[in-house]
């Protein structure tokens, strides 16, 4: 075989191709979220093996816009935190968080003291977000049947004051 049929520049382009298509793959659908937003805080959860970054959020038309990956949080009142993200990426195993469980969120530690699912139409934030005497952070994320476009009929809302 000669060594110009090894290198036929049809073999060399597809070849090219690949590698560049490869590259786009690994680096091009990487989670680019934390580099969109400015990054506030880090929320740990070992119990749940969770690392986040954490990003402030704004109410923006009367709404607090949950991002992708990381975990957003809001703060309205003294002495209370809500930290909101999806069940379908940061929060996929927030359901085994259990009452006891330390939380640490902005290098200060927390311990569960409620867990609840609530009917996304009873939830009211003005409670949420009233403030506390103890520091208090609240996690919402979406919990029960799937209504699509990131959604779902129910909230998974865990409380926990700081140590």
């Amino acid at each position: 075989m000669e060594i110009g049929k090894r290198l036929n520049p049809r073999y060399i382009f597809f070849g090219l191709y690949i590698f560049a298509f490869l590259v786009y793959i690994v680096v091009g659908l990487q989670p680019a979220e934390a580099a969109n937003y400015q990054i506030s805080a880090k929320l740990i959860i070992p119990t749940i093996e969770l690392n986040s970054d954490v990003t402030s959020l704004k109410i923006e038309n009367h709404e607090l816009k949950t991002p992708d990956t990381i975990v957003g949080s809001y703060s309205g009142a003294e002495n209370k935190t809500l930290l909101i993200g999806h069940s379908s990426t940061v929060f996929n195993n927030l359901e085994n968080v259990k009452i006891g469980d330390e939380i640490i969120y902005d290098d200060v530690k927390y311990i569960v003291g409620e867990r609840e699912i609530v009917e996304k139409d009873d939830v009211v934030m003005p409670e949420l977000l009233e403030s506390s005497e103890i520091e208090t952070i609240v996690i919402m994320t979406c919990a029960g049947e799937d209504l699509g476009m990131g959604d779902a009929t129910h909230r998974l809302i865990i409380t926990a004051e700081q140590i």
